[in-house]
């Protein structure tokens, strides 16, 4: 049924430096993986991830080399099973590799939707939006930079709430840069803060309270993955919104978090929850515990992106909006009509399948050989 299985590995600049805790990034490498069926289907997805092994525990080498050696092979190897089926005995014969997962299961409900010539998002509950918002993240570190590519994003209506990465500066400093972009921007624009696990949780008391007092909306993961236990005190000490992010990867760690009120936001991510479906299911822990959500992003390009966006679209509760704007990052674009952000929003195509198109000719130029 499925004749090859293609990893390839996109390195694209990005428009400005990119600085987080975890890594600061000048390019990005896009995991891109193309998979054809015997009857002539192409189906996309995208392991793409952040800072080579800087953020998580598979890098573009990685995800490439057990695709290629474990992955491809098991894929061609089976006959006369549906999705479902083929994802199960993925399941069972290869171990962790969520990235690489969620792309090979991105692609195969890609196809099955195209056969049905159906959007992706109809295989997932169907829609219930056909555009999502979307914040800008503004990392340059500088605090005059960021303003400045704060308000020209307003002002051509691409981005009406951001989100700044901080964690790699003392607290005060951070706090300084956060509370001058928010009183720049005024009380209308809603500004959240990414830590990226970088604080203590003495640091995180102090500069919660801090950016809390400075009418800031919303924290992101501010200790580290494992710190539950910390998570779970800021949860409850403080009014202000704590979001999990690196300490959900799958559907298992969000009933811990629920079940802990370790968080009262979760982010998403269709590569950190190790597939569309279990995305979907963490969405569904959240809707059962009372936890809002908000839709991540691991930087993808555009095909992780709408892949992404056709799940965020099924959420009932999408009260943080979502930040797909990594393609926006890009220097170049691989899609043959670019992904469409208007209104603040980003719409979602109709189409069957992703309902996107690949440039593959822009693709050779890009990706490593």
């Amino acid at each position: 049924m499925y004749k090859s299985v293609e990893t390839l590995l996109v390195e694209i600049p990005t428009i400005r430096p990119h600085k987080m805790a975890v890594a600061t990034m000048q390019t990005q490498v896009l995991v891109l993986i193309k998979v054809t069926t015997e009857d002539g289907f192409i189906g996309w997805g995208e392991a793409t991830t952040i800072g080579g092994l800087g953020y998580g525990d598979e890098s573009p080498e990685s995800v490439k080399t057990n695709i290629d050696t474990y992955f491809a092979p098991l894929l061609k190897s089976l006959s006369g099973l549906n999705v479902a089926q083929t994802i199960q005995t993925i399941k069972k014969n290869i171990n962790g590799n969520r990235f690489a997962k969620c792309a090979i299961q991105t692609a195969l409900i890609d196809i099955q939707a195209q056969r049905l010539g159906l959007p992706l998002s109809e295989l997932l509950g169907g829609r219930l939006r056909n555009s999502i918002p979307v914040l800008w993240v503004l990392a340059s570190g500088d605090t005059a930079k960021d303003i400045a590519e704060a308000e020209q994003m307003i002002a051509a209506k691409r981005h009406n709430f951001f989100k700044l990465k901080i964690g790699s500066r003392s607290v005060e400093a951070d706090v300084e840069h956060v509370l001058a972009i928010k009183k720049a921007l005024g009380a209308d624009i809603s500004i959240r803060v990414d830590v990226n696990r970088a604080w203590s949780e003495l640091e995180a008391i102090q500069g919660i309270q801090l950016l809390q007092n400075g009418g800031i909306d919303l924290i992101e993961q501010p200790c580290a993955i494992d710190n539950i236990d910390a998570m779970q005190r800021l949860t409850r000490k403080f009014d202000i919104a704590i979001m999990a992010d690196e300490s959900l990867y799958g559907p298992h760690s969000a009933y811990l978090l629920a079940k802990q009120n370790a968080a009262s936001v979760f982010a998403v991510k269709i590569a950190q929850s190790g597939g569309l479906t279990e995305a979907c299911e963490i969405a569904k822990i959240a809707k059962l515990a009372g936890i809002d959500l908000y839709g991540g992003t691991m930087l993808e390009g555009p095909i992780g992106s709408i892949a992404s966006a056709h799940v965020f679209s099924t959420f009932e509760n999408l009260a943080y909006g979502t930040e797909l704007f990594g393609p926006l990052l890009l220097t170049e674009d691989i899609l043959k009509t670019p992904l469409q952000y208007q209104n603040f929003e980003l719409v979602i195509p109709t189409g069957a399948g992703l309902g996107i198109e690949v440039d593959e000719d822009k693709i050779d130029n890009l990706r490593r050989h």
